[in-house]
């Protein structure tokens, strides 16, 4: 069933934000219903009209521009648009595997108009996308996510390099293993040698996906003025060269791990 636009604008806001909803006579909040929207991304529409739910999924026949760092265009085309909980908002085609073609991260402002929807984040980079037909539009609760369950090697990495900090240098000290954000928990927050926060993802292979999920934790971290400045450390078994350059040019450490070596089990084809 596809939702009927509102004939007024809409303003959709990122999980930073509380709003409060007015009605449409512009007479304040109804009688009665004096309360705030739900933290997570939700629809400002008036409190009588609309069942408040966080994650949305549209598939429409849209064109996208964002204007920001650059500019880049995508043509007429049917595709399936996301608007998280988190306040992100994703543009997905049927192909390209699972990344999407154009996004916009939190924290952001999405204003929704009949026709276009107008997605700003704080830098005022824009992403406009313009809706010629909408196929389906709906929304659902996800709930809490229990997280992604690690396999063996992985967990045993991330307890190995918590006993052996040393392989990330002299004089660091462990804070807590699986630091929860909210958005999921870091395997490793520590001190270094100078008292600054560590961040550290450990991944069994290390791949541009693993960087990413860094740097959104590196990004609530640093918000923490008790945390702040928080570095980063992407250590894995095996880094992909596409994975290394992304984390260098933002700032992180990429850490090889010899996982037979940090358990103590000597290579038969060496020899000393």
């Amino acid at each position: 069933m596809v939702a009927a636009a509102p004939e007024t604008g809409r303003t959709i806001h990122s999980p930073s934000d509380q709003l409060s909803v007015r009605s449409e006579s512009g007479s304040g909040l109804e009688a009665g219903a004096g309360r705030r929207i739900r933290r997570g991304l939700t629809h400002a529409y008036p409190i009588h009209q609309v069942e408040l739910l966080p994650v949305r999924l549209v598939i429409a026949r849209c064109s996208v521009d964002y204007v920001g760092r650059l500019t880049a265009h995508l043509p007429s085309a049917l595709r399936l648009l996301i608007v998280k909980a988190d306040g992100s908002v994703l543009v997905h085609s049927d192909g390209g595997s699972y990344k999407p073609l154009n996004w916009m991260s939190p924290p952001c402002k999405l204003t929704e108009e009949p026709g276009r929807w107008t997605v700003v984040n704080k830098a005022g980079e824009t992403l406009a996308i313009t809706i010629e037909e909408v196929v389906s539009d709906v929304c659902a609760d996800l709930g809490v996510d229990p997280g992604l369950k690690k396999d063996g090697v992985e967990a045993h990495l991330q307890e190995l390099l918590a006993v052996q900090l040393q392989l990330l240098g002299n004089g660091w000290r462990l804070i807590r293993r699986e630091y929860p954000t909210p958005i999921g928990p870091v395997d490793l927050m520590c001190r270094n040698d100078d008292g600054e926060s560590v961040a550290v993802e450990i991944k069994r292979r290390g791949e541009i996906d693993g960087v990413e999920q860094l740097t959104r934790y590196l990004e609530l971290l640093n918000r923490d003025p008790l945390l702040a400045p928080v570095h980063g450390i992407f250590a894995a078994q095996e880094i992909r060269p596409q994975a290394r350059v992304l984390a260098e040019d933002r700032g992180i450490r990429c850490v090889t791990l010899d996982y037979d070596a940090m358990r103590g089990i000597e290579r038969e084809d060496t020899l000393f």
